[in-house]
């Protein structure tokens, strides 16, 4: 019906102050079977149609309060036309359009799916309806109650306060009821019917009957779906409730009467173009709208005639008004003509005075600036920086407008920096300025950079090594004995602290600090690159021409870049090593010097910058001069331009990063120069390689210290190198041990007294560094010449034939480590020299103890086998020219092995000192203890060697006295008898010689021991003899007995073979045999001779004949 809102409640609008009525006044409103009295109504169906659709009738009075929003569908030539012909729709009187068309078919309209309501058991709403039993009847006594108040009203009234049944919003729509929600148009039918039934009102027959004769039916009576905001009749669910559920298409014949889905019978649905009653309840409807629309109008036209006059007298007051201000306007203009114009002419001619006055002190102030800049470029083409700089301030301060005692006093001087008569002044000043800058920067650059080669170049050497060395041991923890001296970099202030306020104060002035401290950067970066490249020697073939005269050198062809680094190569590695120190001593002490020297250099700076602009500041006293009792100096005050000089400085310097970045650039070029000489340096004697490394490292350690950065590409480089001269370090001794083993000839060797000293040092090494190892790295200190090292290793490395024997030149001495004696040879003292080079390694290189170890440990099992394999191995019969060993070999072997065995535990506990923790020292400790076993275990070998040795001459003097004929008359003792005590006599006096007293005890009493098996077997196993024959065997023991029986192990040898003897038994004499009986066996034809003869080869070409001692 409605399609917007608005059209609702325009109407309604016009009167605000329409009575509420009620709805329950009128005929239509409550069912049939609640008003049996009315009698008039149109037609019986209509009730229940009405309660079919479910509109509920609300009782309950709401206020219609709208404004008036779309006045042209609300118009009165609209409202008085027919209904039928306002809605569009056909008369009912006029023949329906079913007959004038023919009806669609099921086919033409689309099927309309719909949700099955379930069906719920109405004993389920008993305990809410027992609940709410109680407030519903409440309710429907109110709404009686109210229906009744409102029949009294509206008989009451008068004419003009009688109301329509509407509400007060402007909606022709019913009211809702309290707490019901709008419905949209998708409800079933069932559920609307259910939800808005009216509820059943108490009233009298009367009342009804006067009711309806007071007005039209209320707007309650048209069921809510046409006063939705939602309502579309083309939505099916709309159409159905509008259409009371009428069928579109008649359905086929025969389908009337088939179930609904729940079982039950469904009902019969009327066709739409046949129902009847359906288009009379939508004209009964429309006209109850157009009467609630007549109503409303009537009432709301007093008020618009009412709104209507007061506008009219709104106007009337408006034209008035503006008739006054038209007066108004024409006296004020009076006003102004004659009084403010003149007051005004006067004020702009006094103006203008007063502009001709400043535009001519303005013209003058612009002359004295032209003159100005003329007079500064010509004070700095003549040099005179200083006074430019004084007129050029002044300028700026004339061109701000800033008075001084130079300009007239009766000139008014003004700002004119924005004048575009000086547009170019300030580009003219700062050019001008800028040339001034330059010339303070050159001369502060060209200061500081001559103090630094000043500096450099008037450095002792020896003071900053020195002072190094103390660096060093401070920073290991040790202490310095040496007297420490105030540094040289930190000395020579004054006069530099003078010259430089001149140049701080200039550049400030000039504004030219930050191009001066980015300058000076540059220049020390530059300079730091010729220290290191100025003592290098020639990139030209002739190595006596410098590198200044190279570069200046006219004609002939220039060499290119390659060519020149190829011949400054050649020239590092040809250097010698005491050239090579001295070339990096000069660099290392250049390089850090200065940047030491830089540092000092930057604090005088900042502390110069602070006195700019005081007045105080060119005395350079920075403190009160200290009083007694000494006072805390008073925190000095610094000025702005101080400050802010510091502060440029600061951070255009960068000093920290300056620093840092020189000390890289200066690592690279050095490593690279490391680099070329790396086969040179790993290469170099142990002497000079610690000297090299202790450089390296008091390098990198100053370094640091300068800088903070840790170096890493030098300290790579360098132990790079150290690793190197390690493993060359370690084959070159094994080399010279190992040829020095192969010509000596095993004889004993005096322990001289530098011998003694060294091995003191290495016995000492458990607990405590030697001093004399750490005087190697004292680079302060010049190295020996050459010739004189030479000669003093060729003294200690002389070959054993060279050396004292002691044979016939005094007696030799011997090592003495704790009681224990060694008689050494020359092998055992060399071996010895190379451990303590090993050590002095570990001493001065301690990060490289595991790598060092490890050589060490290589060069003991060389020692150990290359012992074995000669002594043994008898291999000196082949490489010294020995006939064979002997005793003595044996004994001096046991001797070396045991001396370098008591040496290992001093090494071992030096090694671990100096080896930090972790898992590797347990390694290289457990490497040192399985040395020392193989060591020991060589001894024994030696040891039965010697044991085996009389073994096999026991024998050989058993098979001959098997062979003798003891029945045979004799006064002396027999020929095996005194070979064998000649044999061993000599055996003891050697092992006595060079073996210590248990040792001699040991083998003594192992060889008797031999002897008294040996011999008590083989006189067990001689044939019974006479008288004559036990005998002839006791004398022998009884020699045996009186050569041998006073050494240490003899024991009861004798007393056992003389009880062998004795329990002999005798058998009784026989004649003496005829001559033609057969000779008895003589020691030389007999067989054990030639038995030893053959044994002698298998015993490894060992003797011990005293000659051979």
């Amino acid at each position: 019906m409605f399609s917007s809102s608005g059209a609702r409640k325009s109407v309604d609008s016009l009167s605000p102050t329409l009575s509420a009525g009620t709805r329950g006044d009128f005929p239509f409103h409550g069912k049939r079977s609640h008003s049996p009295q009315r009698g008039h109504q149109r037609r019986g169906s209509t009730a229940s149609s009405i309660y079919s659709v479910g509109g509920s009738l609300d009782t309950s009075p709401s206020t219609w309060t709208g404004a008036v929003l779309e006045s042209g569908q609300n118009a009165i030539s609209t409202l008085l036309q027919p209904p039928i012909v306002r809605t569009g729709l056909l008369p009912h009187t006029s023949a329906p359009a079913s007959s004038a068309h023919k009806p669609p078919t099921a086919k033409d309209i689309p099927p309309v799916t719909l949700t099955n309501i379930p069906v719920v058991d109405s004993s389920e709403f008993k305990p809410y309806l027992t609940q709410v039993g109680a407030l519903y009847e409440q309710l429907r006594r109110i709404q009686a109650e109210d229906d009744d108040a409102s029949s009294v009203f509206g008989r009451k009234g008068s004419r003009g306060d009688e109301a329509l049944d509407v509400n007060d919003d402007g909606h022709l729509r019913p009211g809702k009821r309290i707490g019901a929600s709008r419905r949209t148009s998708t409800a079933s039918v069932n559920s609307l019917a259910s939800v808005d039934a009216p509820s059943p009102v108490r009233r009298s027959s009367g009342g009804l009957k006067r009711g309806a004769s007071h007005g039209p039916p209320p707007l309650s009576t048209i069921p809510n779906v046409y006063f939705d905001e939602d309502f579309h009749l083309e939505n099916p669910r709309t159409f159905d409730v509008v259409s009371e559920r009428s069928e579109v298409v008649r359905p086929a014949p025969g389908t009337e009467d088939k179930a609904a889905p729940n079982g039950t019978a469904g009902v019969p649905r009327k066709a739409l173009a046949t129902n009847a009653i359906l288009q009379e309840k939508l004209s009964w409807y429309m006209d109850t709208i157009e009467m609630h629309l007549i109503q409303s109008i009537s009432t709301a036209s007093t008020t618009f005639f009412s709104a209507l006059g007061s506008l009219r007298e709104l106007h009337s007051e408006a034209a008035e008004s503006v008739e006054r201000i038209k007066g108004l306007r024409k006296e004020l203009e009076a006003l102004d003509a004659e009084i403010a114009t003149g007051g005004l002419e006067i004020l702009q001619q006094r103006r203008r005075r007063e502009n001709v006055k400043q535009l001519h002190d303005a013209v003058m102030q612009l002359r004295e600036i032209v003159d100005g800049v003329a007079v500064c470029e010509s004070l700095v083409d003549s040099g005179e920086v200083d006074a430019a700089l004084e007129n050029i301030d002044a300028l700026e301060r004339l061109i701000a407008g800033e008075a001084s005692t130079a300009n007239d006093p009766g000139l008014q001087l003004r700002d004119l920096r924005g004048a575009t008569a000086l547009q170019g002044i300030d580009d003219d000043l700062a050019t001008l300025r800028t040339r001034v800058g330059r010339t303070y920067e050159s001369k502060f650059v060209d200061l500081l950079l001559s103090d630094l080669r000043r500096h450099v170049e008037q450095v002792s050497s020896q003071e900053v090594l020195m002072r190094w060395s103390s660096a060093s041991m401070r920073g290991r923890g040790g202490h310095n004995r040496e007297q420490s001296a105030f540094p040289s970099y930190m000395a020579s202030i004054d006069g530099l602290r003078a010259e430089l306020l001149a140049s701080l104060t200039g550049l400030q002035r000039a504004r030219f600090l930050k191009s001066a401290a980015i300058s000076l950067r540059e220049a020390v970066l530059r300079e730091i690159k010729n220290v290191i490249r100025r003592p290098l020697p020639s990139s030209n073939d002739d190595d006596n021409e410098s590198m200044m005269s190279s570069s200046t050198l006219s004609g002939g062809r220039q060499r290119s870049q390659q060519e020149r680094s190829s011949i400054l190569a050649r020239n590092l590695r040809a250097l010698d090593p005491k050239d090579a120190e001295e070339l990096l001593v000069q660099i290392y002490i250049g390089v850090t010097e200065t940047l030491r020297r830089l540092g000092t250099q930057v604090k005088v700076l900042l502390d110069v910058a602070s006195t700019i602009g005081d007045p105080l500041g060119a005395s350079g006293l920075r403190s009160p001069p200290i009083k007694s009792p000494p006072h805390s100096p008073r925190p000095r005050q610094t000025s702005d331009a101080g400050q802010e000089a510091q502060e440029e400085i600061h951070k255009h310097l960068d000093i920290s990063n300056l620093l840092g970045q020189a000390v890289d650039i200066a690592q690279d070029k050095i490593v690279k120069l490391l680099r070329v000489r790396t086969e040179q340096s790993t290469h170099l004697d142990l002497d000079w390689f610690l000297r090299y490394f202790t450089l390296n490292l008091f390098f990198a350690n100053e370094c640091e210290a300068i800088s903070g950065r840790s170096g890493t590409t030098l300290k790579t480089i360098v132990n790079t190198q150290i690793k190197d001269f390690i493993k060359q370090h370690g084959t070159a001794e094994n080399q010279k041990l190992a040829q020095n083993m192969e010509s000596d000839q095993w004889n004993p060797r005096d322990f001289t007294d530098e011998d003694t000293v060294l091995l003191s040092q290495i016995l000492a090494g458990s607990t405590r560094d030697a001093s004399d190892w750490a005087d190697g790295v004292k680079i302060w200190i010049p190295h020996p010449d050459a010739d004189d090292e030479q000669q003093m290793e060729s003294t200690t490395d002389l070959p054993a034939a060279s050396q004292t024997n002691g044979a016939g030149k005094g007696k030799t001495r011997s090592a003495v480590i704790d009681d224990d004696t060694f008689t050494l040879p020359n092998s055992a003292v060399l071996c010895m020299n190379g451990i303590a080079k090993f050590l002095q390694l570990v001493v001065n290189i301690p990060s490289m103890t595991a790598d060092i170890s490890t050589s060490l440990v290589g060069y003991l099992q060389l020692y150990n086998s290359r012992c074995t394999q000669l002594i043994l191995g008898a291999g000196a019969t082949r490489s010294a020219g020995l006939k064979n060993i002997t005793a003595k070999h044996l004994a001096l072997a046991s001797q070396a092995l045991g001396f370098i065995a008591a040496v290992i535990p001093h090494v071992r506990e030096l090694v671990r000192r100096h080896c930090g923790s972790g898992s590797t020292v347990s390694t290289v400790m457990g490497e040192f203890d399985k040395v020392r076993r193989l060591y020991q275990e060589h001894q024994n070998s030696i040891y039965d060697k010697l044991v085996e040795i009389m073994t096999g001459r026991v024998q050989v003097a058993a098979r001959k006295l098997r062979n003798l004929d003891w029945e045979a008359p004799s006064d002396s003792p027999q020929e095996y008898m005194e070979t064998l005590v000649k044999e061993t006599t000599t055996l003891h006096r050697a092992l006595t010689k060079y073996l210590p007293e248990g040792a001699v005890r040991m083998i003594m009493f192992t060889v008797f021991k031999n002897y008294k098996d040996t011999f008590g077997g083989a006189y067990r196993g001689l044939a019974s003899t006479t008288e004559v024959g036990r005998d002839n065997m006791l004398r022998d023991v009884e020699h045996f007995q009186s050569r041998l029986g006073k050494i240490d192990g003899f024991e009861d040898t004798a007393d056992y073979l003389s009880k062998i003897i004795k329990d002999r038994e005798l058998r009784a004499a026989t004649p003496t045999p005829s001559a033609s009986a057969p000779p008895a066996a003589s020691p030389d034809s007999a067989p054990p001779a030639g038995s030893d003869t053959a044994e002698a080869p298998n015993e490894g070409a060992t003797s011990s004949e005293p000659n051979a001692g």
